[in-house]
């Protein structure tokens, strides 16, 4: 249940908020209502953290699986050197609970992967990526991208950051770009920059991580011109920061839903792999009485505009969770909008469970639409 107003201890806490026309009581009250989930309690979730927690903002998640480290200690100013060792989700809420007893917190000191991340992130407003690992960057973006939630995303490396809000609603009634329209590519292992071996400068993640606290609560309390479809980029040693327009790309959908299909796939045992299936040829065996396992993969809006008769629907990041639902002992045809998708999540299954009966409907549910249906509600 949403709070209505504001009790005294807050009114003293938070009345330079209070003081601010742009926030007042009124985004004040927002930020007591709001849930934070912020994803990495390191370098930049360190700043992030504090300054969510004296701002107000009444749930906040925090998510890391790691301890603290004696090198951690030059940038991560939430800890201490007597809690090297320690896990550092659980020694980052005491401390924050210190600085504001008002706030509630939710504790994981599990890492976020493809089996959690939608319960996860499914119970807050807003995710913030304080993460240094690309593969839970992409998973924060994919997830969030197919929940429709707003994300803040925030890099570092050497003397740089970057800066930006995805996947947020604009005043147009558009969605804003997603990380993948950024980087549509998973870089590869040469690419990707190592903290340790690199270095980075000590106050680097708190200037990133404030403008990410920044981001977050014009974002709750809906004031300023929040870095929508721009990237800023700082350089503190050249002291320097600069924008760059962004925008999202038609596809960003369907690539956060190939990467939710494609997480954690190990290489094919063999090179069969699934086959394929037109929607005629489908056509052809449901009439013929063939007792095929239609899987839907899409997300529940979609299924509810139209779907195949007997379709079971399992959402695409929910596969992982559900492969004991799927049949091995008959045909199992698998669809999405388009087939992209599909033909993901049945390599993904074959991969996994070596099934030898995957069919991916090629053109999806779209191409049975238009050549055995046309009466079908399109989208």
């Amino acid at each position: 249940m949403e709070a209505t107003t504001l009790v005294p201890s807050e009114k003293q806490r938070y009345q330079k908020h209070l003081n601010l026309p742009e926030i007042g009581a009124q985004g004040q009250l927002r930020l007591k209502n709001a849930r934070v989930l912020v994803v990495g309690a390191g370098g930049l979730g360190c700043p992030v953290l504090l300054y969510l927690t004296a701002a107000g903002v009444g749930q906040i998640g925090v998510i890391d699986p790691d301890v603290v480290d004696m090198s951690n200690l030059q940038r991560q100013v939430i800890y201490t050197t007597d809690e090297v060792g320690k896990p550092k989700a659980k020694i980052a809420v005491n401390h924050l609970k210190k600085l504001n007893p008002e706030i509630n917190f939710d504790t994981y000191t599990m890492a976020l992967d493809i089996s959690n991340a939608r319960a996860i992130i499914d119970e807050y407003d807003v995710v913030v990526d304080c993460t240094d690992n690309f593969k839970v960057r992409y998973l924060v973006n994919d997830v969030c991208v197919t929940l429709g939630k707003p994300f803040v995303y925030g890099a570092i490396h050497r003397f740089e950051g970057q800066v930006a809000v995805l996947n947020a609603d604009l005043a147009d009634g558009r969605k804003g770009p997603t990380y993948r329209c950024l980087f549509p590519e998973y870089p590869n292992e040469m690419e990707i920059p190592n903290c340790s071996v690199t270095g980075v400068l000590g106050v680097l993640p708190g200037v990133i991580g404030t403008y990410q606290a920044n981001e977050v609560i014009k974002l709750i309390t809906g004031i300023g011109q929040s870095l929508n479809e721009q990237l800023l980029m700082v350089d503190l040693l050249a002291m320097t920061q600069q924008k760059i327009k962004t925008k999202r790309r038609a596809d960003a959908e369907e690539l956060a839903h190939q990467g939710l299909a494609s997480a954690g796939v190990r290489p094919s045992p063999s090179t069969l792999g699934p086959q394929k299936m037109s929607a005629t040829e489908l056509a052809d065996r449901l009439a013929k009485g063939d007792n095929i396992f239609l899987l839907d993969v899409r997300e529940r809006p979609e299924y509810d505009v139209c779907h195949l008769d007997g379709a079971v629907l399992i959402p695409i990041d929910m596969i992982p969770n559900n492969r004991k639902r799927i049949p091995t002992d008959r045909p199992v045809v698998v669809y999405c909008h388009h087939g992209i998708r599909s033909a993901n999540v049945a390599q993904y299954l074959y991969a996994q469970d070596g099934l030898a009966n995957l069919y991916n409907l090629e053109g999806g549910i779209n191409a049975w639409a238009r050549d055995v249906e046309p009466e079908m509600a399109v989208y």
